[in-house]
């Protein structure tokens, strides 16, 4: 019977008091090999969750997820398995040996590339080593569903989420947590600070308003909002920022095309944004201390809501 098994892992690494980065390898049993860490995602659990709870799970480290690597894809006699990889820079933690996991290795890429027995792990691994390891990841997301707006008679800056919304923001909550933010903003619109405020409760944070990221304040001057979010990754860290379906596309796509990178094929008509999803964009210092776009990965709503509302 054929299918597809979804999977998520990632590349633990921890920077050593010398200096030099340090991946981290695992061995299994099982299989007598030495693999890159992942595993199956539970019903209803996103990848980037799944992610760092197999690291938790396998290598006994709280991690902090990155930019996305790659998926990858391979056939298990008659069942394709699906597996999506980040960047995870490890936190507090402790290796202890159990029956699926019973030997860890921390190693320089290079000879971690010598030892994986697949080559879809030397293929990960080789897109780790393409980019500087540390990189500011900004988390751009578009508001959770809120309603139609012809359905709501009062102010439009202060229509609400929608059940199907709060639903939505609480997926995002789970789903954004594995990435460690520790700033949020949002464009002034009640939904957008809605749609974020349990991220900014778990990182002990207020939620930041920008009104550069609202519509109508974007568009009368589209390079002063771009200006404005690499500023805000300039500030390190990682920033979430929450805005509307009318400027998310252009900031991709202008980031993008600025800086040279080749966005996925997310979308016929353009730039995907549904409501509740997320963009992954990773930055580098340039040479002039300049931040830019290097990395994107475009995660959709962890809970998509079915009722069509307005934007």
């Amino acid at each position: 019977m054929s299918g597809r098994v979804r999977a998520a892992g990632a590349v633990l690494w921890r920077r050593c008091p010398h200096g030099h980065v340090e991946v981290a390898l695992v061995h299994r049993p099982r299989y007598d090999d030495w693999s890159l860490p992942k595993g199956k995602l539970d019903p209803g659990e996103t990848a980037p969750v799944a992610a760092v709870r197999e690291l938790r799970e396998e290598t006994g480290f709280e991690a902090v997820l990155g930019r996305f690597l790659t998926r990858v894809e391979y056939d298990l006699g008659g069942t394709t398995k699906v597996v999506d990889y980040f960047s995870a820079r490890a936190n507090c933690g402790r290796f202890t040996p159990n029956d699926e996991v019973d030997e860890l290795r921390w190693l320089r890429q290079e000879e971690a590339a010598r030892m994986v027995h697949y080559d879809t792990d030397r293929q990960v691994l080789a897109r780790f080593a393409a980019l500087p390891t540390e990189l500011t990841t900004l988390l751009l997301v578009r508001h959770a569903k809120a309603g139609k707006r012809d359905a709501w008679t009062g102010d439009d800056d202060l229509r609400p989420l929608s059940e199907a919304g709060v639903r939505q923001a609480r997926a995002l909550r789970v789903l954004l947590r594995s990435f460690g933010p520790d700033r949020v903003l949002s464009a002034p619109r009640l939904r957008c600070v809605q749609t974020v405020r349990g991220v900014a409760e778990d990182a002990g944070v207020e939620v930041e308003h920008e009104p550069l990221m609202s519509e109508e304040v974007y568009w009368a001057d589209p390079a002063t909002g771009l200006r404005r979010l690499r500023d805000i990754v300039a500030a390190g860290g990682t920033p979430v920022v929450c805005s509307q379906g009318g400027v998310i596309p252009d900031v991709v796509n202008a980031l993008a095309q600025q800086d040279g990178v080749v966005l996925p094929a997310t979308k016929a008509d353009g730039v995907a944004s549904k409501k509740g999803s997320v963009w992954l964009l990773s930055f580098a210092l340039g040479p002039d201390r300049e931040p830019r776009l290097v990395a994107t990965h475009y995660l959709p709503s962890p809970l998509p809501a079915p009722v069509p509302a307005g934007g």
